[in-house]
């Protein structure tokens, strides 16, 4: 029943993603001759084929300050997940932290990271640690939004029938409230493997020593603009990477729940 199953799930994403990759190359063909055409400089709007040469001849430049990226990404995505699943039980536990850090997660999703990024620079310095937190703050209000929020609407009537039977209240956390609340925890992940990257290329470029973030700076500042696309392209395939795997993980691990089909 597996590899049906797994085959039918395969077609399924390969019919969605389809009509996504059709959009895509016509975006690009338009790009293409729309820049050939209007006589634009290359160093205003480069094409897509002279982006794809810098990025064939200058991958050697261009690789190793992406997984000086992915890793600072990954570090801030487990930081932050981690941060919003303790938040968001512990609100979900006791209704004082909920009404006492509840303002919390409004801050932590009104500071606008640029204003605070120099701060946090100033704070952890120009390595990992400024980057990490820096992603974590933007991956944790939706992780602990939407973990919380799938905590609290829990069906009542589980709850009623786990107070019948005498339960703890943290035996009902842990045995209903969180397995319930997992699809909603499902789309915050996806949500915050999307807006990952942002943290850590926003840090790059307040103060950094490598990174995708500075490679982009670096090349703005030469005018080197094909060298910026070919850049953000990759930090594009990474942001799609993370998000496709969170995605795919969520399916297999809650495949009983219509909502991460």
């Amino acid at each position: 029943m597996t590899a049906p199953r797994d085959a039918s799930e395969s077609a399924r994403a390969r019919t969605r993603a389809l009509p996504g990759i059709v959009s895509l190359i016509g975006f690009l063909g338009l790009w293409e001759i729309a820049a050939r055409l209007s006589g634009v400089p290359a160093f205003i709007l480069p094409t897509p084929s002279r982006i794809t040469g810098v990025l064939v001849r200058r991958f050697d430049v261009i690789a190793p300050e992406a997984l000086v990226t992915l890793g600072e990404i990954a570090g801030g995505f487990v930081a932050g997940t981690c941060a919003g699943l303790a938040f968001a039980l512990l609100m979900a536990r006791w209704r004082f932290a909920a009404e006492a850090f509840g303002p919390l997660l409004v801050v932590a999703q009104a500071l606008p990271v640029f204003a605070i990024a120099p701060v946090l620079v100033l704070w952890f310095g120009f390595g990992f640690t400024s980057k990490i937190v820096m992603c974590g703050l933007i991956i944790f209000f939706p992780v602990a939004t939407s973990f919380f929020e799938g905590l609290r609407r829990t069906e009542p009537g589980l709850i009623d029938l786990a107070q019948l039977n005498n339960a703890r209240p943290f035996d009902t956390l842990r045995l209903i409230r969180v397995p319930a609340a997992l699809p909603s925890l499902a789309a915050g992940l996806r949500i915050a493997a999307a807006v990952a990257p942002l943290g850590a290329v926003v840090g790059e470029w307040v103060g950094s020593s490598s990174g995708l973030g500075l490679l982009m700076l670096h090349a703005n500042a030469r005018m080197q603009t094909d060298l910026v696309f070919a850049a953000l392209f990759v930090l594009v395939v990474l942001s799609l990477g993370l998000w496709a795997t969170v995605g795919l993980l969520t399916r297999r691990l809650l495949h009983w729940s219509p909502a991460t089909a």
